[in-house]
């Protein structure tokens, strides 16, 4: 679960190290903040995904970053 009240810059990083976001998918839950300007929370399912989610503001809130 991201933070419910992130700072402009803030950022988090994942990465699925023993590889199974394919069988056992990531749901990063967005508090209340948006994720890429949608008021969902992110799951992500592929195996080996690293990224970066950074906050921007309160419109798009959390954004991707690929690493």
């Amino acid at each position: 679960t991201l933070p419910a009240s992130p700072s402009l810059g803030d950022f988090v990083t994942f990465v699925d190290y023993a590889g199974t976001f394919d069988s056992n998918a990531l749901t990063i839950g967005r508090n209340s903040q948006p994720i890429q300007g949608s008021a969902t929370d992110l799951t992500v399912g592929t195996e080996r995904a690293a990224s970066t989610l950074v906050y921007t503001d309160g419109t798009q809130g959390w954004l991707l970053k690929n690493n």
